[in-house]
């Protein structure tokens, strides 16, 4: 629920929403809203980089007047970026909220999305987390480990 405390609501397009009910998790909150993007020619043409979710995600974000774009897929982010869009990532939520007090520690949260939910992290890009949110501390095994393994000999 990071996302609502963030954000207050989010706008997802249909291919999102169906790619969450495949995967098992449920949409059934009042802050979600499901909006189908208008220009399907642009969806049509992203959909040759990019799966459903994304291509619609991205020309959804464009057609919104104040939109920060939440996408972690790489080759997404760059067509996203290419558009002149805002985006951020899993990780980003997560510092944003660590930033906002929302949540007091980002280990055991990216301990918890490594193991439950499968998320893929890069070494570097857990680093550059835990970095930026000032936490000096290791935490958590699977974060720790990605950490030793990744980082400078000072931790």
């Amino acid at each position: 629920m990071l996302l609502k405390e963030l954000y207050g609501g989010i706008v997802i397009p249909p291919a999102v929403f169906s790619e969450l009910q495949r995967n098992g998790i449920p949409i059934a909150f009042d802050w979600i809203q499901v909006i189908v993007p208008q220009n399907r020619a642009a969806v049509q043409i992203l959909r040759s980089e990019l799966d459903a979710g994304g291509s619609e995600a991205i020309v959804l974000a464009q057609e919104l007047p104040v939109c920060l774009l939440l996408i972690d897929e790489r080759l997404g982010r760059r067509a996203a970026k290419r558009m002149g869009l805002e985006v951020t990532g899993l990780l980003g939520i997560l510092a944003e909220s660590k930033k906002r007090g929302i949540v007091p520690l980002c280990a055991p949260i990216l301990d918890e999305m490594i193991e439950q939910a499968g998320f893929w992290i890069g070494g570097q890009s857990s680093i550059r987390l835990l970095e930026s949110t000032r936490r000096n501390r290791l935490a958590g095994p699977f974060c720790g480990k990605l950490i030793r393994e990744h980082a400078p000999q000072r931790w």
